[in-house]
């Protein structure tokens, strides 16, 4: 027996850039996801300038779920799946960002998809901006560092609650907002904001593209609460605990100023004002930030209803000697070597293929750290285990490996419920079935339940299959999760 409310969301999250394909069809506009190419394990993804013929953008196709996805919705129906996460397209909506109006094949599409998962009994939990600004955006705005793309936002966010009320009960704005925190910042900077000119002072900048993101955020928020007050709107950040090295207590100091630097986007979400303590850096590093006292109130209106979070790994920080101010926290992408990288290894963690620290305690540490801060309701909207998957011979796949990844992360999650008495609406895992890879571009880092047929050169049937994971997840939805065997 759990302690689990009845009408609790287990499910799956993906993005709509990761598994649509179907990237210049429907109207569909080109985003920034649709110029960047395939990468690698340790090989980073390029950005072009524009489509070029002949490079290789595994997004333009994804898994065909533009023409696949009432067979998906199917499959975590049979799951029985009780929420579905995924992404709006912006460029489905509005193919530039700033067009006159919006695209009524885009916005039927994912009327039809709503419905699919509704058939099933499948709640959508959808997020607005998902790694998928328009191109134009980013080459004519140059993306959420122009101050014009705050109010082309909330027109995009304001079309689909007015849209999908009814059909969306739980909403997100911007996906991982707080990454853009993090080296390697121009990379980052493109995905959240679609910033092309990073300029000669990047962090600057990003710090400038982030307030504009979140002045963005509490409209929308704002928005919905106008349009749908049935609705439920909260925020996404990607939490990666930041554990002090030792018990020294300059890495105990380090490791408060990392989490300030990474999560005082949650602050503004969830607070509805920036900390002071942010203020106090950009005074200190001499940043010039663009923010009226008209916005501050903004932000204040703009207060989440709940935070989602993804969850994959944990990161250990010291303090450095050439740091006595704190002034550094950059964290890098594990498995890539050339990013420069302050964090240190923890010895007490096994890490994945692709160089992920596997920290199943952390996931309750992560619950307990957003619940005591902000006292309210929380998602886990993300979690998953990437690995290579082999198809035997007789076409089954036994992935006993996501199964006890799972298995621990859930574990800790039941214990931060029954012990620790944190408010956790929902579990929706990374991600369901086999799709591209956000931060390599591959397909044979996989993370689903559900293989498809298609492979980093882009060959396959896109056939779908389950693995066993598939069915161990499905009992764990059956019992609520009180059997996790």
């Amino acid at each position: 027996m759990t302690h689990f409310p009845k009408d609790f969301l287990w499910g799956g999250a993906v993005a709509a850039h990761q598994l649509e394909g179907g990237w210049d069809q429907g109207g569909k506009g080109i985003s920034i996801a649709d110029v960047m190419t395939a990468g690698g394990n340790g090989i980073p993804r390029r950005i072009t300038d524009g489509v070029v013929e002949g490079e290789n953008y595994p997004n333009h196709e994804g898994i065909d779920f533009y023409h696949h996805y009432r067979e998906d919705i199917a499959l975590f129906g049979e799951m029985g799946f009780k929420a579905f996460r995924t992404s709006i397209a912006w460029t489905r909506i509005f193919p530039n960002g700033d067009d006159a109006e919006p695209n009524e094949e885009g916005l039927a599409f994912y009327d039809d998809m709503f419905d699919a998962c509704h058939e099933q009994g499948i709640e959508p939990v959808v997020t607005l901006q998902h790694f998928e600004m328009p191109y134009h955006l980013a080459t004519e705005y140059n993306g959420f560092a122009d101050k014009r793309c705050i109010d082309l936002f909330e027109r995009f966010a304001r079309v689909c609650f007015e849209r999908y009320k009814g059909k969306v009960k739980y909403w997100m704005t911007f996906n991982e907002i707080n990454n853009q925190s993090a080296a390697p910042i121009a990379h980052h900077m493109l995905q959240e904001g679609a910033v092309l000119n990073i300029g000669d002072n990047p962090e600057e900048l990003m710090y400038q593209a982030s307030v504009n993101e979140l002045l963005a955020s509490a409209k929308a928020v704002k928005a919905c609460h106008e349009i749908d007050p049935d609705a439920q709107i909260g925020c996404m950040i990607a939490f990666c605990p930041l554990y002090a090295h030792t018990c020294d207590p300059k890495d105990q100091l380090e490791k408060t100023w990392a989490d300030h630097k990474r999560y005082w986007y949650c602050d503004v979400h969830a607070k509805g004002r920036i900390p002071e303590y942010m203020f106090r850096y950009w005074e200190r590093m001499g940043f010039d930030i663009d923010l009226s006292d008209e916005e501050t109130e903004v932000l204040k209106d703009g207060i989440v209803d709940y935070i989602g979070f993804s969850y994959y790994m944990s990161f250990a920080v010291a303090a450095r000697e050439d740091n006595p101010d704190y002034n550094f926290y950059e964290a890098g992408i594990p498995g890539l070597e050339s990013v420069a990288n302050d964090l240190v290894p923890n010895e007490f963690l096994k890490v994945s293929d692709w160089g992920w620290p596997i920290d199943p305690l952390g996931l309750r540490y992560a619950l307990n750290w957003f619940y005591e801060r902000y006292d309210q309701p929380v998602m886990i909207v993300e979690n998953g285990f990437g690995a290579y998957d082999k198809v035997e011979e007789d076409g089954s796949i036994d992935d006993s490996y996501r199964i006890d990844y799972l298995r621990e992360h859930i574990r800790a999650m039941m214990d931060a419920v029954e012990k620790d008495g944190v408010n956790l609406l929902g579990y929706t895992m990374w991600a369901p079935i086999d799709i591209v890879s956000a931060s390599s571009g591959e397909m044979d880092k996989r993370y689903g339940f559900v293989y498809v047929d298609k492979n980093n050169a882009g060959e396959g049937t896109l056939a779908r299959s389950p693995k066993k994971s598939f069915f161990w997840y499905k009992k764990v939805i059956e019992t609520n999760g009180a059997d996790l065997d």
